[in-house]
């Protein structure tokens, strides 16, 4: 079973202690495509086991979107037989149209094999550079620091189902290039995916196009320089997001008799200018249709010094935010 104790393994094993990431002796379902990344965590996990003491158990989503996905799918399931040990695959009832729908669609499925299977952590293969790409992804669409930070060492994977299920990305501080070595140095045999050639996709121009021209022309180690940028906005955002439920917890009000939801602009005005936008922002995710655009926000925020009786134009939605003395009252319109 076991290769060679590497600098990727005491790496791993570091990061798991310092961040507290995979406790001793927990059931682990690991998310395993059959790619570089992926192949590369499971064979680390599985020669850190015996110092762990985990239970570990592989999770294959199949998404039916390429001629070879059955193909990659047995593939697995005679790796995991060869390794012994247990294996869960999922196959979607008809292609996966767009990359969003996919993911939505694969954390599902691993939180209800993990519900199932008594597992207490999902784990997936996504590593520095992916953190990279999604930092980019997200800058070009106008994100704002939630979405630069996105992909975070672990989060909460079924918030509205009593017990806890955590997801754990282990690998962030690994790059794809590092990955890619350890699966040829263990002689790990990677399944390549046709569609990460296909330049349809964002995420691909990103990595195929964009990283190598940063990396060439401006910094050949972007993808960790960027990856360290998201781990600094991590807790940063952190932070503010402790900062706003003070805000909002002062500043709304329970509906109103003629409106939806009401908020006093009146605390609001002492709030710094961020805290206003974030207080503006999870105000309108919980009352809009679809989540609000900067415009949107900023048109809110704007009433928190407007004269009385301004009002918005209508959100999606039909709802109109006004102006009424110290208060902001969003209303369906008449």
């Amino acid at each position: 079973m076991g290769n060679e104790w590497t600098p990727l393994h005491a790496g791993l094993h570091r990061t798991l202690r310092e961040r507290c990431l995979l406790p001793q002796g927990r059931s682990l379902l690991v998310a395993v495509s059959g790619g570089q990344d992926s192949l590369c965590l499971i064979r680390l996990l599985l020669d850190l086991q015996p110092k762990w003491g985990w239970k570990i158990a592989i999770a294959h989503c199949n998404h039916r979107w390429r001629a070879d996905a059955d193909a990659n799918a047995t593939y697995m399931r005679q790796l995991a037989q060869s390794w012994q040990i247990p294996y869960w695959e999922t196959t979607a009832d008809q292609a996966l149209t767009s990359e969003a729908a996919a993911r939505t669609w694969r954390y599902q499925v691993l939180a209800d094999t993990a519900h199932t299977q008594g597992c207490s952590h999902v784990v997936t293969g996504h590593t520095a550079s992916d953190r990279a790409e999604t930092l980019l992804y997200n800058l070009m669409r106008g994100s704002g620091a939630d979405g630069l930070q996105a992909l975070t060492w672990q989060r909460n994977l079924n918030p509205d189902q009593g017990a806890t299920l955590t997801l754990v990305r282990p690998l962030l501080d690994m790059t794809r290039a590092e990955t890619g070595q350890f699966c040829q140095n263990a002689q790990l045999q990677v399944w390549q995916d046709t569609t990460n050639q296909d330049w349809r996709y964002a995420r691909n121009r990103i990595r195929q196009d964009l990283l190598p021209y940063l990396q060439t022309h401006f910094n050949p180690q972007v993808e960790l320089a960027l990856s360290q940028t998201a781990e600094l906005l991590r807790a940063e955002v952190d932070y503010l997001e402790t900062a706003t439920e003070d805000w909002w917890q002062k500043a709304v009000i329970l509906p109103f008799p003629s409106a939806i939801a009401t908020l006093n602009r009146q605390v609001l005005r002492s709030a710094p200018l961020a805290l206003q936008r974030r207080v503006m922002r999870r105000f309108l995710l919980q009352h809009l249709p679809t989540a609000p655009s900067f415009d949107q926000i900023e048109k809110l925020v704007a009433l928190i010094h407007a004269p009385h009786r301004s009002q918005t134009d209508p959100f999606p939605g039909g709802a109109i935010a006004q102006v009424e003395h110290e208060w902001i009252r969003l209303r369906k319109e008449e």
